[in-house]
């Protein structure tokens, strides 16, 4: 028996579980959303922690190539522990288009997801802010992080965004293709490595690095979290990871002639 399944079964097994999500209480999805937000947050801390001692040029990008080597792990913890992130759950379009799910059982899940994950990765900010790890090098990081991601245009922001969602729900969705825990793994690594190395946004991984950057003296405010970055930078990702590889995943996979 093959240890993988075919992309017209990882289809279907997208949309069996997309239609579990639809169903879970405001409870489980809250907990494990929260969850979903610290644990991408833990990748982003892991990323900030490598990066914040490089110096430039080759050093500068091979220190930006393992700290976009760690940061996967968030990804495996939501999926193999087991949470809810706003950016996989793009995917719970495919069940919309199979007339399984509503749109507003779609829309329900997402907002209280989205929310969720703001939450997680806020409340992991915070603590990491009076945790007492961020010494000089790892606050100039954060500062600059944050710094740099508010002054991305809005066209440019959106396009990367869109990029990333594409990348991160290829992700899970290999993962759905992959029958054991290694094959799971490795499936999630090389999309989200790609990505935090090509410089693409993800919403709720900077729900954590904006706050961060915030709450250790970058000169932002909330408002531009919000408006610059992560609203924009939200946009993108559904278009990234609801419309473009749902649509075309269903029109070539799950659509009946």
């Amino acid at each position: 028996m093959n240890n993988f399944n075919n992309p017209a079964e990882i289809s279907q097994c997208m949309v069996d579980g997309c239609n579990k999500k639809a169903k879970l209480s405001i409870g489980k999805m809250l907990l494990l959303g929260i969850f979903a937000g610290m644990f991408i947050g833990f990748g982003a801390y892991g990323f900030t922690l490598i990066t914040s001692g490089a110096g430039t040029g080759f050093e500068a990008t091979f220190a930006k190539f393992i700290g976009a080597s760690v940061f996967p792990v968030g990804l495996m913890l939501v999926v193999l522990c087991g949470a809810e992130l706003f950016t996989g759950n793009n995917l719970m379009t495919l069940s919309v288009l199979k007339k399984e799910i509503t749109v507003g059982a779609m829309l329900r899940n997402w907002g209280v997801v989205w929310v969720a994950n703001l939450i997680g990765a806020v409340l992991l900010a915070f603590l990491m802010s009076k945790s007492g790890l961020y010494n000089e090098a790892m606050t100039a990081k954060a500062i600059g992080i944050a710094e740099a991601k508010v002054a991305i245009p809005l066209v440019a922001v959106i396009i990367r965004a869109i990029f990333c969602n594409i990348l991160v729900v290829l992700a899970v969705w290999m993962a759905a293709g992959s029958r054991d825990i290694i094959g799971k793994i490795f499936a999630i690594w090389f999309p989200i490595m790609l990505f935090v190395l090509s410089g693409f946004e993800h919403s709720v991984a900077n729900m954590f690095y904006l706050p961060m950057g915030l709450f250790v003296g970058a000169n932002i405010t909330w408002a531009q979290i919000f408006i610059n970055n992560i609203l924009p930078v939200t946009l993108g990702n559904i278009i990234g990871g609801a419309a473009i590889i749902p649509f075309v995943y269903y029109f070539c996979y799950l659509k009946k002639s």
